[in-house]
């Protein structure tokens, strides 16, 4: 961070111009799509009821001149040159700007945080080593740091921002598809046109998703061309009907017709802004995206390419206006009716292809936005399916994708115009803005340690615009504006209460612990019996026994001869290095065998398959015993361990692949041992082979480390065994009724109805044993 202005600049690398440039043009087709085909349904929405356009042309010009600054201050101003520089570690976002103040004030809600997490790179990456200067920053750090209420609001905050994102998601490929499709009512009679909009439309929308499995890195390379291609068309044309039919429609950038506009039309042009607004949709795009190119790369694209095209096309369009004073329904004053007859047709096809491509980038966001919600233990578990192996932030989640589809076809043929899409969309858009604006004024407070009067000014200056049309939206509630409200309340329900009930089955889980005396107490005088293999005792407890596996032991008096309790976590990052992945630690003396493993992740990271993550977790466990496990520490900490990095990328003489003894490994004597090599298996293996190691014979292992790890080898040939809780939550006798409503009724079915605990890791179904226990909260 530059301490000097306050502003994240690490990201900002050094790039050559030529990867500038390609990251530009790629980002033409992933980011830009949305706020590109706008230009179809504003002037449409603007005009649809509101407003009438006049012989005077104060209207066109008013309507004109607050796109054109709407455009400039809005996605221009806010997000390329201030709130682009806020990002987490290169990634944007509503939750980014979240996982950055958590980390700046501690106000992080995730249970099974520790202090070890604070030591990982990326946390600390553009962080201020002196304390906040500010005495004001000071206080609300302290504040919202010592009060629980603070922080929930916080995170009702970012839930809203997520939930109204979700709402866009459903709205926007609605809308997108449905105006480029209306185009056809200029070339076909109204008769026809009546019957084939909606259905064609809603053809269009069922292949949109249909064709999310494959992943948009398949489909990626026709995006950019096609918004290239798009962005051409509309700004070609409104050059040419700009110079054709008013060339001093210019004189509408001054914001004095803004002013004339409000004065001649009152109550009827503060409602206008409704549709005005929806010329920024898509702005979001260029700050949640931003994980997948470079800063630069999004402000060159958007400041050189997109805004003036975008100007050139809204100007075009009130051109041509401006001299059709008979244009008097809503339906004439669109998109369409500005292109000339000749090129119609092909137009129509391009905006329909623009308007998939701008559906695809909200679509993709949705996606990234409920994964970063459910690794932060704010949405239900679902299947996470990573369509490329290059771009970890393309994913494809068929359960939101299929309801997605259901609700844009409930839009469409519900709805059937884009007045009232429009209205929703833009209530959806707007309240985003709004979080973000106010996630902002506290970053800058505390993450860039600038001065309150900066923050209340941004909150001020962009908070009244944003405000404005805010209130222009939520008036029109009844008129389609409903839907994002309550489909955000259904959303956040959700997530509030999965937040909920994870918070107090983790409590439980706490408090009912068992004592490391309790298990070291454990003997064969008892009839416990020691059974070869491995056992993983998944649990969210980073230190103490579950109360899980006492139940399994008093019922069942057998435990594997090496255990293992893991803990498979999120941390507010957006990432987590190889080499800082694993910590690992002991539970007991030695010659217990059992080890305690966290493993965490950042909210954008993916989970190995099982082979490859159990390979990690159990040669991390071999290179803790060479290393660090053998030290004597004074009496027993529990909550001491040590990090150790992905196997993958950190491996010595510890073990080799056993598959590959007695072939030429290019290792003539032990000294070879000491380069890092990689764990791999033969290319034709089964379907459930596992990679087994042996010990070496290397001067570096003492003894008694070296019968650890044969004991670690033969419980690995062995096999491995998962146990896994499955518990069943209910709240205590007494509890209020929202309570019970809330963890009876909501949690539970949700637990059910979500994908298991042990998901992440694919733990295959004959490995795992199921311990049933009731958690009473």
């Amino acid at each position: 961070m530059d301490q000097g202005s306050g502003f994240c600049s690490s990201h900002v690398k050094k790039e050559s111009w030529k990867s500038v440039l390609v990251l530009a043009y790629q980002s033409l087709g992933v980011v830009y799509g949305d706020l590109s085909s706008s230009p179809l349904y504003v002037y449409r929405n603007a005009f649809a009821q509101d407003i009438q356009h006049s012989e005077t042309n104060e209207e066109i010009y008013g309507v004109f001149s607050f796109v054109f600054w709407t455009l400039t201050l809005i996605p221009l101003v806010k997000y390329v040159f201030i709130v682009l520089r806020a990002d987490d570690n290169g990634e944007g976002g509503t939750f980014a700007l979240y996982s950055l103040l958590c980390r700046h004030a501690r106000v992080n809600l995730l249970p099974n945080c520790q202090l070890d997490d604070e030591e990982l790179s990326e946390y600390k990456k553009n962080m201020i080593s002196n304390p906040i200067s500010s005495s004001f920053g000071s206080r609300v750090k302290s504040a919202l740091e010592k009060h629980k209420v603070l922080q929930k609001f916080l995170l009702v905050l970012a839930l809203i921002g997520a939930c109204m994102v979700i709402g866009d998601g459903v709205l926007t490929p609605a809308i997108s598809v449905f105006s480029a499709v209306s185009g056809l009512e200029l070339s076909m009679s109204h008769r026809h046109h009546k019957y084939a909009e909606v259905p064609i439309a809603c053809l269009v929308l069922i292949g949109l998703f249909w064709i999310q499995h494959f992943g948009t890195h398949r489909l990626g390379f026709l995006f950019a061309p096609i918004m290239v291609i798009w962005l051409f068309c509309i700004s070609s044309i409104g050059l040419y009907n700009t110079l054709y039919w008013n060339p001093h429609i210019y004189q509408a950038l001054s914001p004095y017709y803004m002013y004339k506009f409000l004065k001649k039309t009152q109550d009827g042009g503060w409602k206008s802004l409704g549709g005005i607004l929806l010329c920024i949709t898509g702005s979001e795009a260029m700050f949640a995206d931003l994980g997948h190119f470079s800063q630069l790369s999004i402000q060159a694209a958007f400041t050189f390419v997109v805004y003036p095209a975008l100007v050139l096309a809204y100007m075009g369009q009130a051109a041509y206006v401006s001299q059709h004073h008979f244009l008097s329904s809503d339906s004439k004053v669109g998109f369409y009716v500005s292109v000339p007859e000749k090129l119609r047709w092909p137009v129509i096809i391009i905006a329909v292809l623009a308007a998939v491509v701008g559906s695809q980038s909200i679509i993709t966001g949705t996606f990234s936005i409920i994964k970063q919600c459910q690794a932060l233990g704010c949405f239900p578990r679902v299947k996470i399916v990573h369509t490329s192996s290059k771009m970890h932030g393309q994913i494809y989640i068929p359960e939101i994708n299929w309801i997605l589809m259901f609700l844009c076809l409930a839009v469409t043929i519900g709805f059937r115009d884009t007045k009232h899409m429009g209205n929703a969309s833009g209530l959806a858009v707007i309240t985003v803005m709004l979080v973000t604006t106010c996630l902002m004024a506290l970053v800058i407070v505390l993450c860039w340690h600038r001065s309150i009067y900066l923050a209340i000014g941004f909150v001020l200056f962009f908070g009244t615009i944003e405000a404005l049309y805010f209130s222009a939206s939520l008036i029109k509630f009844f008129e389609g504006a409903w839907f994002p409200v309550a489909l955000s309340f259904i959303f956040f329900a959700i997530m509030y209460v999965w937040h909920y009930g994870t918070l107090k089955k983790y409590e439980f889980d706490f408090e009912n612990k068992v004592s490391i005396d309790w298990l070291l107490s454990l003997s064969s005088n008892l009839g416990i019996v020691r059974l070869r293999g491995i056992g993983l005792i998944h649990t969210e407890l980073v230190s103490g026994i579950p109360a899980i596996f006492s139940h399994f032991v008093t019922n069942l008096p057998a435990f594997h001869q090496v255990l293992v309790f893991l803990c498979v976590k999120s941390v507010p990052v957006p990432h987590v290095k190889p080499e800082e992945r694993f910590l690992v630690g002991r539970i007991g003396p030695k010659e217990f065998q059992m080890y305690r493993c966290v493993v965490r992740n950042g909210y954008r990271d993916f989970h190995k398959d099982d082979l490859e993550f159990e390979n990690d977790l159990i040669c991390s466990i071999a290179e803790f015993i060479r290393t660090k496990g053998l030290k004597a520490y004074p009496g027993y900490d529990e909550d001491k361990m040590t990090v150790i990095g992905t196997p993958s990328i950190q491996i010595d003489e510890t073990m080799i692949p056993n598959d590959l003894v007695g072939h030429d490994l290019d290792m003539p004597g032990p000294s070879a041992l000491r380069k890092p090599r990689e764990i791999q298996s033969p290319e034709a293996i089964e379907p459930r082979k596992r990679v087994t190691f042996v010990v070496p014979e290397s001067p570096t292992i003492d003894k008694d480390a070296r019968e650890e790890l044969d004991d670690l080898e033969e419980a690995r040939e062995a096999g491995t065994s998962y146990i896994v809780g499955h518990a069943r939550v209910r709240v205590k006798q007494g509890s209020s009724l929202i309570k019970r409503v809330a963890i009876n009724m909501g949690y539970d079915l949700l637990s059910r109805n979500c994908r298991e605990m042990t998901y992440p890791l694919n733990v295959p179904h004959a490995s795992s044993i199921q311990v049933g226990m009731r958690y009473h909260v």
